[in-house]
């Protein structure tokens, strides 16, 4: 071979070893860095407690995540994420790389999710509102609710544990454990109940779960910003001088059934500690989850001297007040006779 077709000989092979190369980084750029993302806007992707990587290929193509599946699939084992595979929700973005992708999730970069819960009554209710918005079922929130030996390590029994949750938004790991989720919400409760609020349950001679229980019963009667610090003078004056707190939505709480409009004398009969005609002082558990709003209208309550209430005879939701039965027993026939006209029984 001539020294001339040894120098060609000798390009050739130079120009196709870079090709080669540059083929080679073009497509490790392609499967590696260059974006994968089909969907056009940010995406959640939940992957469940102990999930196989299969599962998560799974939800990528549910979601339509991903153009190329097969080279998302070599660079994650390249990394090994088949067997690194950790719960949560991701955020998916448009013009994320595979190499993005299996980093985030290997590594179990997740998005907090925005938990958010409020006008709520019972256990029942609360652990269904959760189970709708995080990884935890509604058996598994129902067990810590009703387990007094779970509640005592917070100092509270199984008919005040619902005044521990305090209404409101909250960034969680969505898959967050039941027991987590409590520890969580009891450290919310500790801040919510700072130094200027516990020193004003303190004034009252209540403790906070009494406030909050008596909260519950003034939410219930109104959620009219204005007329709940009323309301809750007017308990207040009626427990100071020890008597019954009659009030009504107890009474709906007792019977299971928030939609009567009308209390019956018969309804004033039943036999529960949540009857509040028949048995003094408040009832062992509140009523619902009270808004700060409500809570906050207890330990900031009016001063009066009313002693009574009864509903508007405009079906407006507010209420008359009274300071003597008298008043009272008026204010009541006015509402009476409005039930009527309507043909309101019930």
């Amino acid at each position: 071979m001539t020294k001339k077709r040894k120098i060609i000989v000798i390009t050739v092979c130079l120009i196709t070893l870079i090709c080669m190369g540059a083929a080679t980084c073009f497509y490790a750029y392609r499967i590696l860095l260059h974006d994968n993302v089909q969907c056009k806007e940010n995406t959640l992707i939940y992957i469940p407690t102990h999930s196989t990587y299969q599962q998560v290929i799974d939800s990528l193509k549910t979601n339509k995540i991903l153009y190329n599946y097969n080279s998302f699939n070599r660079i994650a084992h390249l990394k090994k994420y088949p067997q690194k595979v950790k719960a949560g929700c991701y955020k998916i973005t448009p013009s994320m790389s595979n190499n993005s992708i299996v980093n985030m999730l290997r590594s179990g970069n997740q998005k907090p999710v925005r938990l958010t819960f409020n006008n709520i009554r019972t256990k029942k209710a609360f652990a269904k509102k959760i189970a709708g918005q995080l990884e935890i079922t509604e058996e598994e929130i129902l067990n810590l609710l009703t387990d007094s030996r779970f509640t005592d390590q917070y100092h509270f029994d199984t008919n005040t544990i619902l005044t521990m949750f305090i209404p409101n938004t909250y960034e969680v790991w969505w898959n967050i454990s039941a027991e987590n989720f409590m520890e969580r919400m009891f450290n919310e409760y500790n801040k919510f109940w700072n130094q200027n609020r516990c020193q004003k349950a303190a004034e009252l001679q209540m403790s906070k779960a009494e406030v909050t229980i008596l909260a519950s019963i003034v939410e219930e009667e109104n959620h009219l910003a204005d007329e709940q610090p009323v309301i809750a003078g007017l308990y207040i004056n009626r427990l100071r001088k020890g008597m019954l707190l009659q009030a009504d939505p107890t009474l709906k709480y007792a019977l299971n059934d928030f939609t009567i409009q009308r209390i019956l004398n018969k309804d004033k009969e039943i036999a529960s500690p949540y009857n509040t005609y028949k048995y003094q002082g408040l009832p062992p558990g509140p009523i619902r989850i009270p808004s700060i709003q409500a809570i906050d209208a207890v330990l900031n309550y009016a001063h009066h001297d009313y002693l009574y209430m009864c509903a508007k005879e405009d079906f407006s939701g507010r209420h008359n007040f009274a300071k003597t039965n008298a008043q009272h027993e008026r204010n009541a026939a006015k509402y009476r006779h409005a039930l009527n006209q309507r043909g309101i029984k019930r």
